[in-house]
């Protein structure tokens, strides 16, 4: 039987043409199975209520056009809620806006090169707060305030060469020339990031999300899951918001105590279910001194970005999302208390699950039998990548330095429909032996 290849999607983030040492693109458009402009605009009713089941079922089956991938991220993550219209929408998307240029606005009276259009790869202050005095960065930052004040020369170039004593902004402006050497280093094959303006956009939003989470402030790897929201959406403010709601989901992986890593609780996630599913596997890891997993710390902290080719990153993050949608995201996100509290009041009742993600709809079964709280589906898919690979593993790592190897030897080969497949498996099977080892 005939089958449509699909056209390739590489013309929508092109690469530069020197650059010939990139993984290969898997992902094609295809008729009838990606979701294309039109099944999109069909989704919705004259009111602006988004059909999300249809639209969940469609991301899985065949992915997101790019023409249109921003606009279907937005619900994915939870921006926006499928059961509002589109003035509703409208209406958060404006408030919005203002309120990330107020944030922008905050952090240019701290720091005069935001919003201006570059970016600092120096550092600016000490860890005691004293101002570092680097020419370029200095030249750089006038540059920034005579722009940012019309071209008016300032009477006192150097007023912001003081030392800083609040702790808060000392932390914020360590950040700012990290932010500045990943930007540099992302993505840095595509064409894209060949203009200074979208790397400024890049190092802005992140610099602004540094100040914006406190908690946080800035770790390296984020610039790998922000960079497709500046490539994806135009307006700065919804590309924020978009990155904003996806590290919601992430953020604890970046959360660093004296102590600990966030991620490690991942790891040891994936050390549990590695255990149950493939006990051989992980006693063999166990034994190389791999017990901790920390060799599979890059695919959980920026979710597979460098295993796979941009183009397959997007399509695999937006099948995770569409598994594991759950159509109360947007509450949870936006008010909290009040998605407790609708969660305490249906106790006993079924949500609908046609509203949810295949991977959700397995977790609620699960729920309804006193289990423990679910793992993400990105745990799995490192454990579906790590059984796939299992025999390699079992026959040819004499240590961690082969782990490692052979999981880098998999960057451009693997297929992400593959591997989320593989992970839903993987999860299933995972919850049946967990639930008979409790029994």
């Amino acid at each position: 039987m005939w089958r449509d290849p699909g056209a390739p999607a590489d013309s929508f983030y092109q690469v530069r043409p020197e650059c010939t040492n990139v993984p290969k693109t898997r992902f094609r458009i295809k008729a009838g199975k990606t979701l294309s402009a039109r099944k999109w605009r069909a989704a919705f009713t004259s009111e602006g209520y988004l059909d999300i089941g249809k639209t969940l079922s469609r991301v899985y089956r065949g992915g997101i056009h790019p023409s249109m991938r921003g606009e279907v991220w937005e619900f994915l993550l939870g921006c926006y809620d499928p059961k509002s219209t589109f003035e509703e929408r409208e209406h958060i998307r404006q408030r919005r806006r203002v309120q990330y240029a107020v944030l922008k606005e905050e952090c240019r009276t701290m720091f005069p090169m935001i919003g201006s259009g570059s970016f600092i790869t120096a550092p600016v202050i000490t860890e005691n707060g004293d101002p570092i005095v680097d020419p370029i960065t200095l030249q750089e930052a006038q540059a920034a305030k005579e722009l940012n004040s019309g071209g008016q020369q300032n009477s006192n170039p150097g007023c912001e060469m003081v030392k800083e004593h609040d702790k808060r902004i000392i932390q914020w402006k360590l950040s700012l020339h990290q932010i500045g050497l990943d930007v540099v280093r992302t993505d840095r094959t595509l064409v894209f990031y060949e203009k200074q303006e979208n790397l400024s956009k890049l190092w802005d939003i992140l610099s602004v999300y540094a100040w914006f989470d406190k908690d946080i402030n800035y770790c390296q790897g984020m610039s790998d899951l922000c960079s497709p929201m500046i490539l994806l959406l135009d307006d700065e403010a919804d590309a924020f918001w978009c990155f904003e709601r996806l590290m919601r989901r992430l953020r604890g992986n970046f959360r660093c105590t004296e102590r600990s890593v966030g991620v490690e609780a991942q790891l040891s996630n994936l050390a549990s279910v590695t255990q149950v599913i493939d006990p051989k596997l992980h006693h063999h890891l166990e034994t190389l001194g791999g017990g901790d997993y920390l060799f599979a710390i890059r695919m959980l902290m920026v979710l597979f970005r460098r295993e796979f080719s941009f183009a397959d990153s997007l399509y695999l993050w937006e099948m995770m999302w569409a598994l594991e949608y759950d159509p109360d995201l947007f509450l949870m996100y936006e008010d909290p208390d009040l998605a407790a509290a609708k969660s305490e009041g249906s106790k006993g009742r079924t949500k609908s699950t046609r509203q949810c993600g295949k991977f959700e709809r397995e977790n609620l079964k699960n729920r309804s039998k006193g289990a423990e709280a679910p793992l993400p589906i990105s745990v799995f898919l490192v454990a579906s990548v790590l059984k796939d690979k299992s025999t390699k593993l079992l026959t040819e790592a004499k240590g961690l330095d082969d782990v490692v190897q052979i999981l880098n030897d998999m960057t451009g080969n693997l297929d992400a429909k593959k591997a989320c497949t593989s992970a839903m498996k993987l999860h299933k099977k995972y919850l049946k032996k967990a639930a008979n080892a409790n029994m």
